[in-house]
């Protein structure tokens, strides 16, 4: 199936005003993350963490008054969803479910007439958090080199690094998105957890798969048309991909856009950050990852030549 037929639109030519955007982007989501930072999740943070789900709304004041009263002083609650599921988060750590308990019997004997289920209960040591949160930083810094590694070989190391480029942008924008909106809407309830990673993660994975496409059909066309720059084969690919890109790109973040708004707490912070993450791979193949390649041929002086991606150079003749 294909939306679109012979498309002849200038992606490239004016790459250095999105080059620009996604600067300014990065720069305001890395100002706000850094500043203002992301809620950590139980995972990374350590300590424990009670779901609870009162019968009747509650107020929060008074969920954090019976905190104060069992010593839980400074602990983090918040609504989750509706005035009835309290999430109750503490530093504290303790032995078996010394903590938890405190929790309930703070609740119960504090919050009169008014009953309530434990929906789930998180405990993380510190030093459990902290190593999640290493072995969290090194797997996205070792798929990064992996797929750079692996594009180097499939084509060349100009298009694994433009591909790669193209990642990093990904990875930049989404996590300063979450920066924003955590600040701009914090009902959202986002948080930095190990959903969050797995979200980065197949990013990497998507975005990847759709700038392979359209290198694949780059070095298609440099075949079939010689004559032509680095340039105009590069707009020519994209043009011939962008019906399965939209098609695959459109299908995918209705998927998680659906998931983003029923899937509950649970999901939302790993379906916000694929839904910001599939908007921004689909973009970055186009204006980050090809537009580098261009810009890179065209200062090696090559930009009148066809380049295939396994590194021939196709000789244009007179």
């Amino acid at each position: 199936m294909q939306f679109f037929h012979n498309l002849h639109i200038d992606f490239l030519s004016k790459r250095k005003i999105f080059y620009t955007m996604s600067t300014i982007l990065i720069l305001v989501g890395l100002a706000v993350f850094f500043t203002k930072g992301i809620t950590l999740g139980i995972d990374f943070a350590g300590g424990t963490e009670v779901l609870v789900r009162f019968q009747n709304d509650v107020q929060i004041d008074n969920i954090r008054t019976a905190m104060d009263k069992s010593g839980q002083v400074g602990a983090e609650i918040k609504t989750m969803g509706g005035e009835k599921d309290i999430l109750i988060r503490t530093s504290e750590q303790g032995e078996g479910t010394i903590v938890s308990d405190k929790i309930k019997d703070a609740l119960t004997n504090e919050i009169k007439g008014n009953n309530y289920e434990i929906l789930r209960i998180d405990k993380v040591g510190p030093k459990i958090g902290k190593e999640l949160r290493v072995s969290a930083i090194y797997a996205t810094i070792f798929s990064l080199i992996a797929i750079l590694i692996y594009l180097a070989f499939r084509f060349e190391f100009v298009y694994a690094l433009g591909a790669v480029l193209g990642l990093l942008h990904d990875v930049l924008i989404t996590l300063g998105m979450i920066a924003i909106f955590h600040v701009i809407f914090p009902n959202l309830n986002l948080e930095l957890n190990q959903g969050m990673v797995a979200a980065f993660l197949t990013l990497i994975g998507f975005s990847v798969n759709d700038t392979v496409i359209v290198f694949d059909r780059i070095r298609e066309n440099i075949k079939l048309y010689k004559s032509e720059d680095i340039l105009h084969v590069m707009n020519r690919s994209i043009n011939t991909t962008l019906s399965r890109t939209v098609i695959t790109s459109g299908t995918v973040f209705l998927t998680i856009f659906i998931l983003l708004l029923f899937g509950g707490e649970v999901n939302r912070t790993f379906a916000f950050t694929f839904s910001v993450g599939v908007l921004t791979g689909t973009y970055s193949s186009i204006y980050i990852a090809s537009a580098f390649v261009v810009d890179i041929k065209n200062w090696q002086g090559k930009g009148n030549k066809s380049v295939a991606p396994s590194g021939k150079v196709a000789v244009n003749k007179a």
